[in-house]
């Protein structure tokens, strides 16, 4: 079967159920063919003028106007990409990405951090859910950050059309939430991987010890940790002994992954840890893994790893390669599919451009997992370790 008549039936099997009505119905297939196509900019007028209809209302209407859940077609997204990527391996990978925009009136959008270009702009922040096994990788969930000053403000949101219900959430409740909608989808993981934003909050990994999930999360240098003669320390002091040490064989050369640019090799040292004021689910350990670049000693990354005990290192430091699966997510959504360039401005809208650029992505990672392998990952070399070290 082409790709073509692939898409044909993957759309009208969703429209189906969706849409009441036929207008709608016949538009959406329409819709994800031409965010896949080679647009210059995907906005409603060069989408439709790609496709062939005359004015831009069709699109428009069908992000706008038309009667349909954004949330039911994120559940067919979800299954859809678990009938074809789901593995026994599969993991969660959280991360938020960024849509600059102008003016006040777009749901959500506010002067705050921006991590595309690493300063303050005036943009919408974008907490999304990658699902990734060995298989492929692709969205499955998604959020759109509603700061304070918007969810303190009754009159905004009205004209955004934000759901009344709505309350203020950090972006890494954002992340229990969507956390709790995979566990009770049924969504096959054992592991979530994130970066430093979300490691560091408390509240996140609980939920994880809570729930019996397994993480590898980048955590910050003042991560507090359970000296080992007691008290409290952060865990930057872990380096710190091991650099007084000046014993190299506690470093390990190990690839985490493949990259644009190859195999990602960095040198690695593990350290089992307690963490103040949290302890694992029974049967699982915190570990520290200590990544160092291999060209730039100085350049150094700490992640907490929160596993079933004795689970080899090699496990863990593939999981902390896992987190740039969802970056090639971000930037492909963005690059191929117009991710960030929607002209909407409500709350229901966006969440039906975002979640129909989903169906999209998610139709190109299970083609491209269709494809024969070019070539096996080369193994890991070095022999293998557990988490089951002892401090320094």
């Amino acid at each position: 079967m082409s790709w073509d008549t692939e898409l044909t039936t993957l759309t009208e099997r969703i429209a189906g159920p969706l849409f009441n009505r036929p207008e709608p119905r016949s538009t959406f297939p329409d819709l994800v063919r031409s965010l896949l196509a080679d647009v210059p900019r995907k906005n409603s007028w060069q989408l439709a003028d790609h496709i062939g209809h005359v004015k831009a209302y069709r699109f428009e209407h069908l992000l706008y106007g038309a009667k349909w859940d954004a949330d039911v077609l994120r559940d067919q997204v979800r299954s859809y990409v678990l009938e074809h990527l789901g593995r026994p391996d599969g993991v969660l990978i959280a991360d938020d990405t960024s849509a600059i925009k102008q003016g006040n009136k777009s749901a959500g959008v506010a002067r705050q951090y921006c991590g595309l270009t690493g300063q303050v702009e005036n943009c919408q922040i974008m907490p999304m859910l990658t699902y990734a096994s060995s298989a492929g990788h692709a969205f499955v969930n998604r959020r759109l950050y509603l700061p304070e000053s918007w969810a303190n403000d009754p009159q905004r949101r009205k004209e955004a059309g934000i759901p009344a219900q709505l309350l203020f959430a950090t972006k890494p409740a954002l992340f229990i939430d969507m956390l709790s909608e995979e566990i009770t989808a049924g969504t096959p993981f054992r592991y979530l991987c994130g970066d430093s934003g979300y490691g560091r909050d408390p509240d996140l990994r609980a939920f994880c010890h809570t729930q019996h999930i397994g993480y590898v999360l980048a955590v910050p240098v003042d991560l507090p940790l359970i000296a080992v003669r007691g008290g409290g320390e952060p865990v930057g002091h872990l380096l710190d002994r091991l650099l007084a040490h000046a014993n190299s064989s506690v470093w390990e050369r190990r690839s985490c992954g493949s990259g644009t640019k190859g195999i990602r090799l960095y040198d690695w040292a593990t350290v089992a840890v307690h963490l103040a004021e949290q302890t694992p689910a029974p049967g699982y350990a915190h570990t520290v893994l200590i990544r160092r670049s291999v060209t730039d000693p100085a350049d150094i990354e700490f992640f907490l790893a929160h596993a079933p005990t004795g689970t080899p290192t090699t496990e863990l430091i593939k999981l902390a390669g896992l987190r740039w699966k969802i970056e090639e997510n971000n930037a492909q959504s963005k690059d191929l599919l117009g991710l960030t360039q929607y002209q909407v401005r409500k709350w229901t809208p966006w969440h039906r451009h975002v979640t129909t650029v989903m169906l999209a992505l998610a139709f190109l990672a299970v083609t491209q997992a269709a494809l024969p392998p070019d070539h096996d990952e080369p193994d890991d070399q070095g022999k293998d370790t557990t988490t089951n070290a002892n401090p320094p």
